[in-house]
């Protein structure tokens, strides 16, 4: 969307002219539309009726420009003339399509989707709205092929899993900085505040070539708004039938004439113990947690870049039995697990005072953390710097990318697992070329070199090949490479629990994948109106060095080595995106993949991975009422759960299972929206058809727990299935049906 330059009329002396006028869609206002004249700082947002009014407007002649999310930008020739009053009437055409958004995560510039050679998929604030959380990880579960999986029963934290590769192979980055990644991923998709985002954009598949380490299975960049954009003040509050309470409130402030600096509060709160599955532990993790970001941005001669944020992260959580209280924290009487985190980072990008395109990036983050599992304490300290610069440089039809970054990593924790802190410095050198072979056709050659002192010299090379085979066909095809040096313990929530012991069989060598991925879009334009698009790509990533986690082998511990074999994630992704003009819309994805391990000749699906899983996004506005119905959901096919052996009688397979939700948004009143509604519609939680979920619960000690010379539980009366305390058994959040309220309050 074109960036709206000044939200207000500048006064000047001199008889001038005034421009006013409305913008409607089929007659219906359109409220906080950008107006302004182009090559100016003429500009305004439209009120609740859709009306705006400029003053003070030398006589000339200009380009008036009209932009909103989900419509088409407006163009209109208009001749002003000293002391004239002018009246205009717009009509906006909704935009059927977003495939002209801009991305930057693919290459590491600003394209539009469309002309990017390699697939991006892009969700807006819009998109965020339809089922609103109050985090990241939450709202991820209705993106296709993209899934938040729950990694502790008791604690609730987790990760993003894309195609179905676990959470340690997804980078996640804030403005296109990797300040997210090992300890932080758990924590770092919580307390950005929502109102705050511009657009989130994910990239399937290892993209190591641009981003280094942790990019193996795919990429999630959160890119935030410019202050440009924001609103003066906004607004986002709701609260749930089960008693969570979420805010987002941020303002925008100048600071001089060159300084704007937008500022995000986030505060979410649950404080009240529910146990519908009975098993005398919370089934919900109780939280309280802030999050403050500010964003400044500094005005520059040419309009170079210059920008820095900050965040700051607080959060106290816990679960366990019904009675536990702080007191109990780290004793072996009432079973809790408690997690103190705090956490901190900056990031900024400035581009240097030359005449060519040179870019510095920056960030750094601070990840502490204070938790016990039991009597099991877990004291972690993370961090992570970067740095890197960029020249963006055209050459005939060549449009090249040079780059060099460094990384710092720093991590250390009280585990076995880290016998002495981890410290390392990464040098990394990454050279891209886009080729216009002809008009249709485009490459992409693009390689990454690291050095890691711990792990030697390390080459990713890809390409990416772009087709435009019409106006409405784009065929595209990308290979890649990833890697991931050795960051074994993250966070195991198996292993800190008790139940397991963590057991590391070798030196461990770096996971090393390579990826292949073919991708379709296709538009159709029908004389009605409708609009849509199809969107399917086919994927295969191929592992080598994968750390998997074995649970199998002995159900009392965890065993950490390289796999003797190969690691695979298959499949085929389908989008398919419809607009009719009379305001229904709706988004339906699929996946069906095959996630795989074999060593010694033998093939097992990988844990906690579904075979298929399909979302959808069904919408309509009742534009004279001024009302919108938004119905989303998942669907989610069978999954390997870890049980703890033959004899334990819980499922070894989860049924198909399905979240779905369902809002009403009213948006009648000036400056607010009211919505409500319900979510997970089919109370669906993951105890049904087990006997239980947590192995042991009444025992989460292991007090009454017998076992023999060899340390193999022994059957008894009292433990007839021969089980230890094990809360890992877990593949979806065990909330039930819930109805939910919110307000929403923008001022521009």
């Amino acid at each position: 969307m074109t960036t709206l330059f000044c939200v207000a009329s500048l006064p000047v002396s001199g008889q001038k002219a005034e421009l006013h006028g409305k913008v409607t869609e089929k007659g219906i206002p359109i409220p906080y539309a950008n107006v302004y004249l182009e090559g100016t700082s003429l500009g305004t947002v439209t009120g609740r009726k859709g009306d705006f009014h400029l003053r003070h407007i030398p006589a000339d002649i200009y380009e008036l420009k009209v932009t909103i999310l989900g419509y088409l930008p407006y163009s209109e020739k208009i001749r002003l003339g000293p002391t004239e009053t002018k009246s205009v009437s717009i009509e906006l055409q909704p935009a059927l399509e977003q495939l002209n958004e801009m991305v930057v995560t693919g290459t590491l510039k600003a394209v539009n989707r469309s002309e990017s050679p390699v697939p991006v998929e892009v969700y807006s604030p819009t998109f965020l709205k339809k089922n609103p959380t109050a985090s990241i990880f939450e709202a991820l579960q209705n993106v296709n092929g993209v899934r938040p999986q729950i990694n502790c029963n008791v604690c609730n934290t987790g990760d993003i899993h894309i195609n179905g590769l676990e959470g340690p192979y997804t980078l996640v980055l804030i403005d296109g900085m990797p300040i997210v990644s090992g300890l932080g991923t758990v924590y770092g998709l919580t307390g950005i505040p929502n109102s705050l985002i511009d657009q989130i954009e994910i990239v399937k598949g290892p993209a190591s070539s641009l981003y280094g380490s942790e990019a193996v299975g795919g990429l999630i960049n959160i890119i935030t708004k410019n202050t440009l954009e924001a609103p003066d003040f906004f607004a986002d509050a709701f609260a749930t039938g089960w008693g969570e309470y979420n805010l987002d409130v941020g303002a925008k402030i100048s600071i001089g004439k060159k300084t704007d600096m937008l500022l995000g509060i986030n505060y979410f709160n649950y404080d009240t113990p529910i146990d519908n599955n009975g098993d005398n532990f919370t089934d919900l993790t109780l939280q309280d947690r802030i999050s403050v970001f500010q964003k400044w941005n500094f005005k520059r001669k040419n309009d170079r870049i210059f920008s820095l944020a900050g965040r700051f992260f607080y959060e106290d959580r816990w679960g366990g039995e019904l009675q536990w209280t702080p007191k109990f924290r780290g004793g072996d009487e009432i079973y809790g697990e408690s997690i103190y985190t705090r956490r901190w980072e900056v990031l900024g990008k400035y581009q240097l005072p030359t005449d060519e395109k040179m870019l510095l990036s920056f960030s750094y983050n601070d990840h502490s953390q204070n938790s016990v599992y039991g009597i099991v304490p877990y004291l972690a300290d993370q961090r992570i710097g970067f740095g890197q610069l960029t020249w963006d440089k055209t050459l005939g039809k060549h449009d090249l990318l040079i780059g060099s970054a460094l990384r710092y990593n720093y991590y250390d924790d009280n585990t076995t697992a880290t016998t002495f802190a981890d410290e390392v410095v990464i040098p990394s050198l990454f050279v891209q070329d886009e080729m216009a072979l002809a008009k249709k056709h485009s490459l992409l050659l693009g390689a990454r070199y690291d050095y890691d002192n711990r792990h030697g010299h390390i080459f990713t090379p890809r390409t990416a090949y772009r087709w435009k085979i019409s106006d409405n066909d784009i065929l595209r095809f990308n290979a890649g490479t990833g890697f991931r040096v050795v960051n074994l313990f993250t966070e195991e929530h198996a292993a800190l629990t008790g139940a397991r012991d963590v057991i590391v069989t070798e030196e461990l060598k770096p996971e090393r994948s390579y990826n292949l991925n073919l991708n379709y879009l296709k538009k159709v334009y029908a004389d009605n109106g409708v609009f849509a698009s199809l969107d399917v790509s086919a994927f295969y990533t191929h592992f080598s060095n994968a750390i998997l986690p074995d649970y199998d082998t002995n159900p009392n511990q965890i065993i950490y080595d390289n796999l003797n074999g190969r690691s695979v994630s298959q499949g085929v992704s389908v989008n398919l995106d419809v607009v009719f003009p009379n305001g229904f819309k709706f988004l339906l994805g699929g996946t069906f993949q095959d996630v795989s391990q074999t060593e010694n000749g033998i093939t097992t699906q990988q844990i906690l991975t579904e075979s298929f899983t399909g979302t959808w996004n069904l919408s309509y506005h009742f534009r004279n009422l001024q009302l919108l119905i938004d119905y989303t959901g998942n669907l989610y096919g069978p999954m390997r759960l870890p049980t703890l052996g033959e004899n334990d009688p819980r499922r070894d397979f989860s049924p198909i299972w399905s979240i779905q939700n369902v809002q009403f948004t009213y948006k009648g009143l000036k400056d607010f929206e009211v919505y409500g509604g319900i979510k997970n519609l089919l109370d669906w939680t993951p105890n049904r058809g087990n006997p239980f979920i947590i192995a042991r619960a009444k025992d989460p000690f292991d007090k009454d727990v017998s076992f023999d010379g060899n340390g193999n539980v022994v059957a008894t009366p009292d433990n007839p299935f021969g089980l230890t305390f094990d809360p890992s058994y877990v593949y979806g959040p065990n909330q039930g049906v819930r109805g939910f309220f919110g307000l929403r309050y923008r001022l521009n």
